[in-house]
């Protein structure tokens, strides 16, 4: 039986490629509402929604900012693993011809 295994310069199937969407988009829509909950807590003020309103200070929007990017980035990452084993797991059940 031949293992297979996703390497980075291999193309994804069809199948990851959708399941990585799928888990891109389910851990992104968990990080932001994550983020709004911890954001509100720690600051006391709800979490910005447009960042260029100049209601919001500067040193604010660019700190949600980049704790938005860090977290998505995060999630996408965490999702595209997820899925890799996944598919790797199931792999190891079908054999390759």
């Amino acid at each position: 039986m031949k293992k297979f295994e996703l390497s980075e310069q291999s193309e994804p199937s069809l199948g990851v490629k959708i399941g990585t969407l799928a888990a891109t988009v389910a851990a992104g829509w968990v990080a932001q509402k994550l983020i709004k909950v911890v954001w509100e807590k720690a600051t006391g003020h709800d979490a910005p929604i447009d960042l260029d309103t100049d209601d919001i200070p500067l040193v604010q929007a660019i700190t949600f900012a980049a704790v938005t990017g860090g977290v998505a980035v995060l999630a996408r990452r965490l999702a595209r693993q997820g899925v890799t084993k996944a598919v790797n797991r199931q792999a190891k059940h079908v054999s390759v011809v």
